[in-house]
């Protein structure tokens, strides 16, 4: 029994999930599954009838999004740095601007999401129609964050198809850019990996952007499938982080 349970409490995958949760990052996904997996719930618990059912669900969606709010305080910091690291990093103009925005934006979205939670939490009280008024600007900035990103991936998918496609005819040429085969071969993976990184971030973008734009009412769409999209992009940023902090060094 005691073997047993050393094994189980050591084993790999309970060290990678502890590893995983001791990162911001890793707890913030993981909330923001369970709070989007939530609001699938509460839809389909409401859509049946079940309203208690439906406001339990409901309430747990609120109470994680609120956390995360509190958890997000300091980044807006972060994504500032970012902003200035990207205009002062040499790159493709499009690309660059195109990341810039996106910094600049998600800036702006968590500093009006974090008066949102000052007033949630009751540090300040704002009137209504104030709440209301912030709370359509933090969603203003973070879908002009996603569009942006994904202006950013479809600049940078075309880019990367145009050095891939030079890289193969370089190859079938028999041209001398890249010398050594072992070189050519290793710059093809890299080329290759970039582009599969994007179009993932692609899919997570389109997925999300659904979320801010029901916000704001311009699109009809209900509480299930802004939650199924949310759920979905969710996951896929999970696994991105998880391989990130687990992955061999």
């Amino acid at each position: 029994m005691s073997s047993f349970a050393s094994q189980l409490v050591l084993h790999p995958y309970v060290s990678q999930s502890l590893k995983y949760g001791a990162t911001n990052l890793g707890r913030d996904k993981l909330y923001r599954t369970i709070q989007y997996l939530s609001r699938i719930l509460a839809w389909l618990s409401f859509s049946r009838g079940n309203k208690v059912e439906a406001a339990r669900w409901n309430a747990l969606k609120n109470h994680l999004a609120l956390g995360r709010k509190l958890m997000r305080l300091g980044k807006p910091i972060e994504h500032l740095q970012a902003a200035l690291r990207a205009a002062q990093s040499p790159s493709e103009l499009g690309e660059q601007l195109a990341t810039i925005g996106r910094q600049l934006a998600y800036f702006g979205y968590l500093i009006y999401d974090a008066v949102v939670w000052a007033n949630a939490v009751k540090v300040i009280n704002l009137r209504p129609s104030t709440t209301y008024r912030v709370a359509t600007i933090s969603n203003r900035f973070w879908l002009s964050g996603i569009l942006l990103s994904i202006t950013n991936g479809l600049l940078k998918a075309g880019r990367l198809a145009q050095e891939a496609k030079k890289l193969r005819a370089s190859e079938s040429w028999g041209e001398k850019d890249l010398s050594d085969v072992a070189q050519r071969e290793a710059r093809q993976l890299a080329l290759e990996k970039m582009r599969s990184d994007t179009r993932y971030q692609f899919v997570i973008d389109i997925l999300d952007v659904w979320i801010p734009a029901s916000n704001l009412g311009l699109v009809n769409v209900n509480d299930g499938i802004v939650g199924l999209a949310g759920f979905t992009s969710s996951i896929m940023g999970m696994y991105t982080q998880w391989v990130a902090v687990n992955r061999p060094k």
